[in-house]
């Protein structure tokens, strides 16, 4: 998503003022009309999603909590809950929608994470392109629980029970602009728990501005706007409903990039946080909403090593009995053609530490056939962007 000096721009043709192919005035001032009219609907949409975030954001508990796992070993790796990492990685559309811009046509990621003891973790995603400025993706999240023992109150054992979640979701991203681009996500949730089912909907709305030249990226998202369609009991409970901003930043002169995402941003009742029976400072409730990370790009780009900081997670770790330190995640990838592969380190339970592998492909593009007198000539920019000068014979 580079700047561009063109007068009209989308995902496949660029035209430049020196060019013989200039689109006529009519047509430039109707695409900036349209532009015009669809960037004002999508802020009177955000308008709208975030009133209803915050009548429906209550503090306190809420139900399917397995949507805060991470479903990404880069996003584990700089702290858990990076929205702005630019990166041909289909994980990261499971956090942020709008992130399926920058990834390669016809890509698939398998993600699986060990949880606690006997449980496990795991997503899968594919995403598409689709037209001049979109990309489609759909994708699965699930958590195992492993067989539960039932017992009577006697402690007599009865049998075993099975418990699991599940969401099924699919999206899509638009590019708003050369540099804005717009996802949302629908998700559909299930929970089982020994016979009894919880039903929910919801939708993830996220925007990304990139700055390519300047290696500059900002996210705002709205995860889990919904509620249940069915409940376990009588009672509804509400989804995990958050407001999450992100800034990244790289540098031209070091090959590291640095990550702020600050999260929960509609809890900030100190009763809504832990420290192991006492009493919560305001420090304690400000930091409890940060997430730092950094990464190392080696090998030009191939390889990333990062290595974040969760500050609510070391705080719920320490108050169960573990150190600051279970805040800390690190990881690491490697990017060799069309394959990538990551894992990462973190602490999502006090039982047993955590570990995330990815798997990604990118299936290979069939040839075009050449058939009109002017012929495309397409060329694949960094962040996987595709652009096309065109060449008159």
């Amino acid at each position: 998503m580079a700047q561009t000096n063109s007068y009209f721009l989308d995902k496949k043709y660029i035209f430049h003022p020196d060019s013989t192919n200039i689109a006529p005035k009519s047509v430039i001032f109707e695409d900036k009309m349209h532009s015009m009219y669809r960037n004002r609907a999508i802020i009177y949409l955000l308008v709208a999603l975030l009133s209803h975030a915050l009548g429906h954001a209550q503090e306190g508990r809420s139900i399917f909590n397995f949507l805060n796992l991470p479903t990404s070993s880069h996003a584990l790796a700089l702290g858990g809950k990076n929205i702005t990492l630019v990166d041909d990685d289909a994980s990261l559309a499971a956090i942020n929608p709008a992130l399926m811009a920058n990834v390669t046509d016809r890509s698939l990621c398998f993600n699986f994470l060990t949880y606690m003891k006997g449980s496990n973790a795991g997503s899968l995603n594919y995403v598409q392109n689709h037209g001049k400025y979109g990309n489609w993706g759909v994708g699965a999240q699930f958590v195992g629980y492993g067989g539960i023992i039932e017992t009577d109150l006697e402690g007599n054992r009865l049998g075993t029970l099975t418990a699991l979640d599940m969401n099924l979701y699919g999206g899509y991203s638009y590019m708003l602009s050369d540099r804005l681009t717009g996802g949302v996500y629908g998700k559909f949730l299930y929970s089982h728990y020994a016979g009894y089912t919880s039903i929910g909907l919801a939708v993830d709305l996220g925007i990304n501005y990139y700055d390519e030249d300047h290696d500059f990226s900002i996210s705002t998202l709205f995860a889990n706007l919904g509620g249940q369609v069915r409940a376990f009991g009588d009672v509804k409970e509400r989804l995990p409903i958050d407001m999450q901003i992100g800034i990244s930043k790289g540098f031209a002169f070091l090959p590291v990039r640095l990550h702020l995402t600050l999260f929960d941003m509609f809890q900030w009742k100190s009763s809504n946080y832990s420290n192991g029976g006492e009493p919560v400072g305001a420090g304690q409730v400000i930091l409890s909403h940060i997430d730092l990370g950094a990464d190392i790009l080696l090998w030009r780009d191939r390889v990333w090593v990062g290595l974040g900081y969760n500050f609510r997670r070391g705080y719920e770790m320490k108050a169960a009995g573990s150190s600051h330190a279970a805040g800390l995640t690190l990881g690491a990838g490697l990017s060799i053609k069309n394959i990538k592969f990551g894992i990462a380190y973190g602490n999502y339970h006090y039982g047993a530490p955590t570990l995330d592998f990815t798997l990604a492909y990118s299936f290979p593009r069939k040839p075009k056939a050449q058939s009109s007198p002017a012929t495309p000539k397409t060329t694949k920019p960094k962040n996987n962007q595709t652009t096309t000068t065109i060449i008159t014979k």
